[in-house]
């Protein structure tokens, strides 16, 4: 009697188009490359948009096994709760592996010491570069993608970071032909982003498409917030609101998770993903652009994280 074929996948969700087969194929390769140039990568994972687009082609790059990156998650301690639940959800999975980092655990050791304004996202970079060095991961991938901001446009795929976590934009290497160069010296990791040449559109298109669940703030929802510079941020502890900003209850969603403190929501009642897609092709800015304050610190204020060992 014949045996029938053994499949990996049975694809239910809608097809890709050319385009999002495209870089869905580009992701997988890289994230085996990975697999077979190191030898203990971790998978960082705020439980943002990107980051669950980089696990699930994760899953697929090595179905029907399990996903052999790490988790790494560093936990400021202001993040939304509705995304720390979902990290949870995720990594009750027996096949997934995650390390939570406590940005509190660095400050009660006196490693960082808090900010005047109550920020916490640019205090990830110590407990991130430690937490590497500590369990000996000698590549971190990530979803950082070129169209974010000018800083991520022009980092390599692979990223070489020195002993100390910082980036040197002139060290970078040529990457023709998609091939990859991970060689490293001990002591330095490098960093990888799969999704690179993803834009936000993209990403959400490749959403609908894979049918992939994402933390509910990313839709709109009834929410306590106050405006800030123009951007509408949560109330809470690290610093909000001061004199003379209100708490209003607007309809609001976001259109990336980071520290409370810092991102901001945008108006909207984009409540599907197909109404999510729709009102991302009439913006006008990136989403980080929108809505984050940290990087509005100064004009190069992501690039000078990066030097300093930032994703």
């Amino acid at each position: 009697m014949r045996t029938p074929p053994v499949t990996t996948a049975t694809p239910t969700q809608n097809q890709l188009s050319p385009h999002l087969a495209s870089l869905e194929a580009e992701a997988i390769e890289i994230l085996r490359e990975v697999a077979g140039q190191f030898d203990k990568p971790g998978l960082l994972f705020s439980s943002g948009k990107d980051s669950v687009v980089v696990l699930e082609l994760a899953k697929r790059a090595f179905a029907p096994a399990a996903v052999p990156f790490e988790l790494i998650h560093v936990d400021t301690g202001h993040n939304f709760p509705e995304v720390i639940e979902f990290r949870d959800r995720i990594a009750a999975d027996p096949r997934i592996s995650l390390h939570v980092a406590h940005v509190q655990d660095w400050i009660d050791s006196g490693a960082v010491q808090e900010r005047p304004d109550g920020t916490r996202n640019p205090l990830q970079t110590v407990p991130l570069v430690e937490t590497i060095q500590n369990r000996g991961y000698d590549a971190v991938l990530g979803g950082a993608r070129r169209d974010e901001e000018k800083a991520r446009a022009k980092e390599r795929v692979f990223s070489v970071r020195d002993s100390f976590g910082g980036w040197n934009p002139r060290r970078q290497r040529p990457e023709l032909w998609g091939l990859y160069n991970g060689r490293h010296q001990a002591g330095e990791n490098i960093r990888v982003f799969p999704i690179s040449n993803w834009t936000e559109a993209d990403i959400w298109d490749y959403i609908k498409a894979r049918d992939i669940e994402i933390p509910e703030i990313y839709y709109s929802h009834r929410r306590e917030v106050f405006n800030r510079g123009g951007m509408w941020l949560t109330a809470g502890e690290w610093g909000g609101p001061k004199e003379g900003e209100t708490v209003e209850t607007r309809t609001v969603r976001y259109r990336t998770v980071g520290d409370m403190s810092c991102t901001g929501a945008v108006l909207s009642d984009a409540a599907t993903v197909d109404e999510v897609i729709e009102e991302i092709k009439a913006s006008t800015t990136t989403e980080r652009g929108a809505t984050r304050a940290d990087d509005k610190l100064s004009e190069s204020s992501m690039e000078d994280r990066k030097k300093e060992g930032y994703f």
